[in-house]
């Protein structure tokens, strides 16, 4: 397994991050979910080796990155990361942005290095733009340049903490492309609040509430927990659990009992996640 992680807790104070994580991950993608404050990217951060848990035991590629600082080294060539906020020097070039991140990885051969940066330019389209500078970028064009820096070296563990934001729908796409071919030879862990990437791209799903795991397993069987739990109604249901107007002016019901006169839906990977997060869910953890 290229990641393990066991017994994982994380506190900041008084406040309990993560309590009690076990998580694997093998080659594929792996998408997590939760709301925000759940514990997602302080989980991710863990993996990415950026800050250290408090209590459980970690293996990376392989490696324990506590072991020292050799081994924290090893695990950093073989990882990508991409964190909710990136920051990017304004007077760098696009190109020059990545070079750097390349050199930080010790790709010490120039022609080499150029020939990669290249090619993680190329795979977020963003070789026309390579002498532009990072500051006159729009935000999502910047979000590209911090995919790109993560794909250097085909890493064998790629972490990507919200990286569809700001991509249009055609680069989210793009992205899900990438991505599949990456996760032939590479773990891929990755945060989103769209569940519709997760259902385009993912193998496998991880809930997160609260700081624990609320499921791990196929999108597949996500979905089917909500199953016999949606329906499409004629009008609104007041003191149905979620529920909305959709664009055909039908009213989506997810949760509790069949209301009058409406009929069975298909449940998608969005219905299942809404209802897997109740009460229970968004309870913060004991101190």
């Amino acid at each position: 397994m290229n990641v393990t992680l066991a017994g994982i807790g994380k506190d900041y104070g008084a406040t309990r991050a993560l309590e009690d994580v076990d998580l694997t991950l093998d080659t594929g993608v792996t998408g997590l979910l939760g709301p925000n404050g759940a514990g997602k990217t302080t989980l991710l951060r863990i993996v990415a080796t950026s800050i250290a848990a408090d209590r459980g035991r970690v293996r990376l590629l392989g490696q324990d990155p506590s072991a020292g600082h050799g081994e924290l080294t090893d695990i950093r060539r073989g990882l990508g990361y991409l964190p909710q906020e990136l920051g990017y020097p304004g007077d760098m070039t696009t190109f020059g942005f990545v070079e750097y991140v390349a050199v930080l990885k010790e790709w010490d051969e120039r022609r080499a290095r150029h020939r990669e940066v290249r090619r993680v330019l190329d795979l977020v389209d963003l070789s026309d733009l390579s002498t532009k500078r990072v500051s006159r970028l729009s935000g999502g064009q910047r979000r590209r340049v911090g995919l790109a820096q993560a794909m250097i070296g085909d890493a064998a563990l790629l972490v990507l903490d919200e990286p569809t934001t700001g991509l249009d729908p055609a680069q989210r796409a793009a992205l899900r492309r990438t991505l599949d071919v990456a996760a032939h030879e590479s773990t891929v862990l990755l945060s989103t609040h769209q569940t519709e990437d997760v259902a385009a791209l993912c193998e496998r799903v991880v809930v997160l509430a609260g700081g624990r795991i609320r499921f791990d397993g196929s999108v597949l069987d996500l979905v089917a927990t909500a199953a016999g739990q949606v329906w499409l109604a004629d009008a609104d249901v007041p003191g149905a659990p979620v529920s909305w107007r959709t664009g055909t002016g039908r009213y989506r019901v997810v949760g509790g009992g069949r209301p009058p006169a409406a009929e069975a839906a298909e449940p998608t990977l969005e219905d299942a996640y809404l209802l897997m997060l109740g009460p229970e869910a968004r309870t913060p953890l004991p101190a």
